[in-house]
């Protein structure tokens, strides 16, 4: 079970996407798979709204692999179902990056999803993991 901090989020972010026809199975209720894509949509969306890209880290030699992912699924969302899947951090970054997620439609006031991904910075030449850029500490308030 999925246990998020008990302290309130220092960034919260909310992505909104629908789920299309190839991300469900013959029931359809979207792939469980999917859900991780969607945690990643809106990640990548969170950073951006942060003042910097993915890519931009890349460029700047930075790489941000997996290192721990959980997902907890407590209703189903279907085909052609518009989603709101709101990414939180609740720690400033140094090394790791701990994302959580809740992913929510109009037909309940719960979440359907819940989820945590865990990423670490990495050198992207030496393949270790290594302090997150001063630019992107600097857009993150301290919590």
């Amino acid at each position: 079970m999925i246990e998020f901090p008990g302290r309130s989020p220092i960034i919260t972010y909310t992505h909104r996407l629908r789920s299309r026809y190839a991300e469900t199975d013959k029931m359809g209720y979207v792939y469980y798979g999917r859900y991780l894509e969607y945690f990643e949509a809106a990640r990548t969306e969170l950073i951006r709204s942060l003042g910097v890209s993915y890519s931009q880290l890349e460029k700047d030699g930075f790489m941000l692999p997996v290192i721990y992912s959980q997902v907890e699924y407590k209703a189903p969302i279907f085909y052609d179902e518009l989603m709101t899947v709101e990414v939180m951090i609740f720690k400033k970054p140094v090394v790791k990056l701990e994302t959580w997620y809740k992913v929510f439609t109009d037909r309940q006031p719960q979440p359907h999803i819940l989820g945590q991904v865990n990423l670490c910075f990495t050198d992207s030449e030496k393949r270790k993991p290594c302090k997150a850029p001063g630019y992107f500490l600097d857009l993150v308030k301290s919590d």
